[in-house]
C-alpha cells in the first residue's frame, strides 16, 4: 500500500530526516516590535521618576521685570516693540541697546494669524540676533482669553 497514512516517510538522502534549513522570521519580528513598544512607553517614565533630594535655595527671588518686552507683528507686516511701531532695522538697533541690561529676560513675540510663517520666523531671527536667547511665542487660548 504505497502512499498510505501508515507508511514511513521516504526522503532523498536514504531514509533519515532532512534538516529544515529555513528560519521563520515572523515570530521574531513580532516579539521585537512588542519589545520596542514596551521600551518606547517605559523609557520616558523611568527618566522622570528619578528620586532626588534637591538642595534648599538660599538666594532671594529674582524680580521679574515690571514691563515685559513684547514684539508684535500685525497682519500688514508692521513691527511693534511694546506699542511703538518700528522698522526691522530700528527693532534690531533698539533690541541690541536693550540686550546688555535685559538680555536674560524673556522676550514675548506675538504674530497675527494672518501673517505668513516666514515673516514670523524672520522676526524670531531678528530678535535672536539682537542678543535675546529666551524667546516665547504668545497665542490665545481657544474660546477667548
Amino acid at each position: 500500500m504505497a502512499g498510505g497514512l501508515l507508511d514511513p516517510p521516504s526522503f532523498d538522502d536514504g531514509g533519515g530526516y532532512k534538516p529544515l534549513a529555513e528560519i521563520n522570521v515572523t515570530p521574531l519580528v513580532d516579539v521585537m516590535l512588542v519589545l520596542l513598544i514596551i521600551f518606547m512607553i517605559t523609557a520616558p517614565l523611568m527618566l522622570t521618576n528619578v528620586p532626588l533630594e534637591l538642595p534648599k535655595l538660599t538666594a532671594q527671588n529674582v524680580d521679574r521685570p515690571e514691563e515685559p518686552l513684547v514684539v508684535s507683528l500685525n497682519r500688514d507686516g508692521e513691527i511693534f516693540l511694546k506699542d511703538e511701531k518700528l522698522t526691522a532695522d530700528e527693532l534690531t538697533t533698539r533690541l541690541q541697546a536693550l540686550a546688555p541690561e535685559r538680555g536674560g529676560d524673556v522676550i514675548f513675540v506675538r504674530g497675527d494669524k494672518g501673517v505668513d510663517y516666514g515673516s514670523v520666523m524672520d522676526l524670531l531671527g531678528t530678535v535672536g540676533e539682537a542678543g535675546f536667547a529666551n524667546i516665547s511665542l504668545i497665542a490665545e487660548r481657544p474660546g477667548g482669553k
